[in-house]
């Protein structure tokens, strides 16, 4: 017996939401009765390289992507007028943009509150001036997430009285180029946006703010002004966000910084190669009208995120932050710090930012090879020094996560100095580089390797957990 025929049609519909359109295509085949429950389906799910196989060849043949073409519109032309809450096109294999315009405002006009779009056109089927998504989607009463995805462009239309959409909650928009105009007016178009992601942006203006009530996670992955300028200036007015993940070019100012409630923050200020020299040497006369000298001014960046509960920093923005380590806040509200480090890249900011967090219990630092000058002795033993690991026996520390392990005896001694120097530590885990090279290929590396950590142990208060990928992991209790 058939018990799945035998539920209601509504049950049904939902059921068959899930599946892509293609395959909710093969089920009215099945019988009469559910010949018809194309209309009952919430949400779909239609994906061009399920048709058009592009890794063989098919999506070059103008048959093939007219037989897409044709299933997308008998599928929406059965459903006619029916309700949609979720309509999601991955189209990027030269259909024609009149075609993917007419679906997007087919659901449109059946009011869908979830819209997801990875579409991309050829050169040749775009008018220099033509818009490239239809105008009725940015001005929808009813969306309330949208997802944009573009190996090309997203061309933000802004009209002349601008973009509305006084329901959207959810903004996502990825592509190698984002065109949308200046960021405090197209904040004002969502009144209601909590959640709201940009990667790959790029600042029209080198003074910018970001400007929302009740935006509560932001993600700006950003290469700063055009030709990869350094932004003037960049502000946050955002006093209900939660989550920031920002990435982009330091800007010489941070003038006006408001997360006064902001729990989580992942932050990458993005030095270029040729500014490195000039960041280690701010004092140099020649520098003068630099716009190096202006990146101290991240500290007030620092200044409005400090009530913070969870950081993640990345080997440029510590070098960034070396330019304000007398200055840097006391973030009381820290529990937990990650640090990514880069053999180019120094820890000048590292004794600083520990002896400025009186409550950190998790400290996380990937890889722990790192540019060695004078400034990082006090955090590492890299260079001998009477007040090395002064910054470390202060810190409350009490969990240390070491990630990207590579086994060399430099990394060795490192974790030597941290077990001697974090008085609180109970827990150290250390985690193999399971991507990059390794000491651990040679002969007996391993055992040489687990022999001195074991050693290490014995002199500490704490446990050990040592983990190397496709090796038993190694535990030593504290003693």
């Amino acid at each position: 017996m058939d018990r799945v025929s035998n539920l209601p049609d509504e049950v049904r519909g939902h059921i068959l939401s899930f599946l892509p359109a293609r395959h909710i295509a093969l089920t009215s085949v099945l019988s009469k009765s559910w010949l018809n429950l194309w209309k009952l389906v919430p949400n779909l799910d239609i994906d061009d390289s399920e048709f058009l196989h592009p890794e063989e060849g098919k999506a070059e043949r103008h048959e093939i992507r007219q037989s897409f073409v044709d299933f997308v519109d008998s599928v929406l032309a059965l459903q006619g007028d029916s309700p949609i809450d979720k309509f999601s096109l991955k189209c990027i294999t030269g259909v024609h943009p009149d075609h993917v315009n007419r679906w997007i405002c087919n659901v449109l006009q059946r009011g869908v509150s979830d819209l997801d779009l990875f579409v991309d056109y050829s050169l040749e089927d775009i008018e220099e001036d033509e818009d490239m998504l239809p105008q009725e989607m940015f001005v929808s009463r009813t969306l309330v997430k949208l997802k944009i995805r573009s190996d090309r462009c997203v061309d933000w239309w802004c009209g002349k009285g601008g973009t509305f959409l006084p329901m959207l909650k959810s903004l996502y928009i990825d592509s190698d180029l984002i065109l949308w105009g200046k960021m405090k007016r197209f904040l004002h178009s969502f009144p209601v946006l909590e959640e709201l992601r940009m990667a790959n942006m790029e600042w029209t203006a080198s003074d910018e703010t970001v400007s929302s009530a009740s935006l509560r996670k932001l993600s700006i992955l950003g290469t700063g002004c055009e030709d990869y300028v350094n932004p003037k200036s960049i502000s946050f007015d955002t006093p209900s966000l939660l989550y920031l993940n920002y990435s982009d070019l330091v800007a010489e100012d941070y003038p006006f910084v408001k997360m006064g409630k902001l729990c989580e923050a992942r932050i990458n200020l993005i030095v270029k190669d040729d500014q490195i020299k000039r960041v280690r040497d701010p004092n140099n006369d020649l520098l003068e009208g630099d716009v190096v000298l202006q990146f101290g001014n991240v500290v007030k960046l620092m200044n409005g995120i400090q009530n913070i509960q969870t950081l993640y920093l990345t080997a440029d923005t510590l070098e960034v932050l070396s330019l304000c380590c007398e200055s840097m806040p006391v973030f009381n509200n820290l529990k937990t710090l990650g640090i990514k480090s880069d053999e180019g890249r120094g820890w000048q900011a590292l004794p600083a930012l520990l002896r400025n967090c009186p409550h950190l219990e998790f400290l996380i630092i990937e890889g722990l090879l790192h540019y060695v000058t004078d400034k990082c002795g006090d955090a590492c033993d890299c260079i001998s020094r009477e007040d090395k690991g002064r910054s470390l026996t202060s810190c409350p520390v009490k969990k240390l996560e070491i990630q990207g392990f590579r086994g060399t005896m430099r990394e060795i001694h490192v974790i030597e100095h941290f077990l001697r120097s974090f008085k609180c530590l109970k827990e150290m885990g250390i985690f193999a580089e399971e991507n990059g090279p390794t000491n651990f290929e040679n002969p007996g590396a391993f055992e040489y390797v687990e022999k001195i950590l074991k050693l290490y142990n014995e002199l500490s208060s704490c446990d050990v957990y040592f983990l190397v990928w496709g090796y038993m992991r190694r535990k030593w209790t504290a003693q």
